[in-house]
């Protein structure tokens, strides 16, 4: 059978079935700043929707509309879960929007704020309220202790 025939599909074309982003089975707490990140993508999502809709041919690029589509369905679905909790003035107990310092077994310190999972940011500090770290300290107070991947680790201040 002769090349012309057969039907391949083209990286382009394969490139515009994109997957859906998962969408986490947790609640979808959100600090104001998360609320805010989250406002702004689905802006973004939406200029960048709206920008191939009105290019010249859509099947020039299908790839940047088929992202655009895939993105403005994530932020949609994650807009409308949005469970926007205000940060505790003074908490006394790990909670979800409060920053919280450890001290490891090895002697080193770190800072964690606790937020939501489109949030997250480890390298920046910001970890997912569902991750082993914040599980771990969830609920205790200052001078307790948690277990994160075998190893102890102490609550030093909240704030």
């Amino acid at each position: 059978m002769s090349v012309a025939f057969t039907k391949d599909e083209d990286h382009e074309a394969a490139a515009a079935n994109l997957p859906d982003r998962p969408i986490s089975p947790h609640p979808n707490l959100v600090t104001p700043e998360g609320l805010a990140q989250l406002e702004a993508a689905f802006a973004a999502a939406r200029l960048a929707y709206t920008t191939a809709q009105g290019a010249s041919d859509i099947s020039d690029d299908r790839t940047a509309m088929a992202r655009a589509t895939r993105d403005l369905r994530y932020y949609t679905a994650r807009l409308g879960s949005a469970q926007r909790i205000e940060p505790v003035a003074a908490p006394d107990k790990v909670v979800f929007g409060c920053t919280v310092d450890i001290l490891r077994e090895d002697g080193r310190e770190q800072t964690y704020r606790i937020v939501g999972e489109d949030e997250a940011d480890p390298a920046q500090g910001l970890i997912s309220y569902v991750s082993p770290m914040a599980r771990a300290l969830m609920g205790r107070e200052i001078g307790d202790e948690g277990q994160v991947s075998g190893a102890t680790v102490e609550i030093t201040a909240i704030r």
